[in-house]
Parts: structure tokens; C-alpha cells; sequence
């Protein structure tokens, strides 16, 4: 097997009832559908497997079914920083599809989890047959980078707790006065959502408890609670 090529095992599921439920698919035709699905492979992490690392031959993108995936960096000294972290119906990869360069980040498996691979061979030949496939990849990277420029604004210009109260109020999300109160959950454990908000997973624990001993958020295991989100969004620290 070489370097970045997706690997497949587990029950034989039908790869056409997935492609139709994803976005980047939806308005295709059941030919279409088949004749992606020819080109499109299962991939069965389990937790802590990793999917590729940086350095690997990039041969197609990924789509997550279900699970969860992080991706990240390795600093020469061995320290991790988490890019992202993903869960069911989120897709990765396909930027550096049109570079022809290899992965320049890592991708590991949070949870069991199954994922499609889409080829580089079958994305080329869709854009070559249907200019809507190629918009459809535009806009999909377009969210992307703007959800990267709002995390470099966060580390830039956000104060530690600034960006904790952003990331569980979701500011994408939640919309001002859509709801009084609303219940995260942590999508993985705190050292990984730390390294995601650019804190150590130390300070961000102390925020976490400042939250708590101000009455904002109620700590239950991984499900931070919040009361009221219009005191926790106006919250100055």
C-alpha cells in the first residue's frame, strides 16, 4: 500500500444511499450517483487511527458518515496542534487536490468512524462533465477559509475566555436572542479542544472554572450547560 492510499474493510455497505444525503452530490442523477460511487471507497478508522500524515501523496478528498476526525500539526519537538476537528457530513481535503502536492497536516480517527473516499481521478473527470460539481467544491472550500480567517482573528485578537465563550455559544450557529439558554457538548476531550482554541489545555480549564464559579456555564462531564446564553455572550472576565 502506498503512502496516503485510503484503506477499506468492514460489512459491504451500499455507497450510493451515503452520496445522495451530502450536499456536494444532491442534485446529481441516481447514473451519476452510480457512476461516482464506482470511484468512491469506505474507509473504517477505528479511534486513534490515523487516516494520513503530513508528507503522504494526497489521491483524493474525504467525507465523514460518522465519527469524528481531527486534523493536525507535529512541531519538530513533537507538540500537536489541533487545525480541526470534524464530525459527520464535513468534508476535507479537497484543496490540496488542485496543488498536486502532498498532505501538509494529519488526520486522525477521534471516535470509530467511517468516512468516503473520493478519488483525485473521479473529481477531475466530474469537473470536466459538470460545471456544478466545481461549484459545489468552491463554495464548500469558501466556507473553509472564512472559517479560517475567523480563527486567525480569534488568536489574533480574542482573549482566551473570548474565544471559549465564542466557541460553546457557536457564534456561527446561534443567532442573538434565538435562545435563552442551550447545552455543548465537548466534541472531544479538553487537551484537544485547548490545542483547537490555541490555549493550553491548563488555562483553558481555569477559564472553564471561572465560567462555572460565575454562574455562566454547569459542568456535567463533557456537557457544559449554559443558563443563559445573553450573560455568557455579554461577559467581560
Amino acid at each position: 500500500m502506498q503512502p496516503g492510499e485510503p484503506r477499506s474493510r468492514g460489512p459491504d455497505i451500499p455507497v450510493e444511499q451515503f452520496l445522495v444525503t451530502l450536499p456536494l452530490f444532491s442534485d446529481l442523477t441516481a447514473e451519476e450517483i452510480k457512476r461516482i460511487a464506482g470511484s468512491t471507497r469506505r474507509i473504517y478508522a477505528t479511534k486513534g487511527e490515523t487516516l494520513f500524515t503530513r508528507g503522504d501523496r494526497c489521491e483524493g478528498f474525504h467525507v465523514i458518515l460518522y465519527g469524528q476526525v481531527k486534523l493536525f500539526v507535529t512541531s519538530p519537538q513533537g507538540s500537536e496542534k489541533v487545525i480541526e476537528i470534524m464530525g459527520p457530513g464535513i468534508s476535507f481535503g479537497e484543496a490540496i487536490l488542485f496543488m498536486d502536492s502532498p498532505y501538509v497536516i494529519s488526520a486522525q480517527a477521534l471516535k470509530d468512524s467511517l468516512l468516503l473516499h473520493v478519488s483525485k481521478t473521479l473529481v477531475f473527470d466530474e469537473i470536466e462533465r459538470d460545471p456544478r460539481f466545481a461549484r459545489r467544491l468552491l463554495a464548500g472550500m469558501s466556507r473553509k477559509l472564512h472559517q479560517l480567517i475567523r480563527d486567525v482573528e480569534a488568536y489574533s485578537l480574542r482573549s482566551g475566555v473570548e474565544r471559549v465563550i465564542g466557541f460553546l455559544l457557536r457564534e456561527d450557529e446561534l443567532s442573538e436572542g434565538s435562545e435563552r439558554s442551550t447545552s455543548v457538548t465537548l466534541p472531544a476531550n479538553k487537551m484537544i479542544v485547548a490545542s483547537r482554541l490555541n490555549l493550553t489545555p491548563e488555562y483553558f480549564s481555569r477559564i472553564l472554572h471561572e465560567l462555572a464559579a460565575a454562574g455562566l456555564i454547569v459542568m456535567e462531564g463533557r456537557t457544559v450547560n449554559v443558563p443563559d446564553i445573553e450573560r455568557l455572550r455579554t461577559y467581560q472576565g
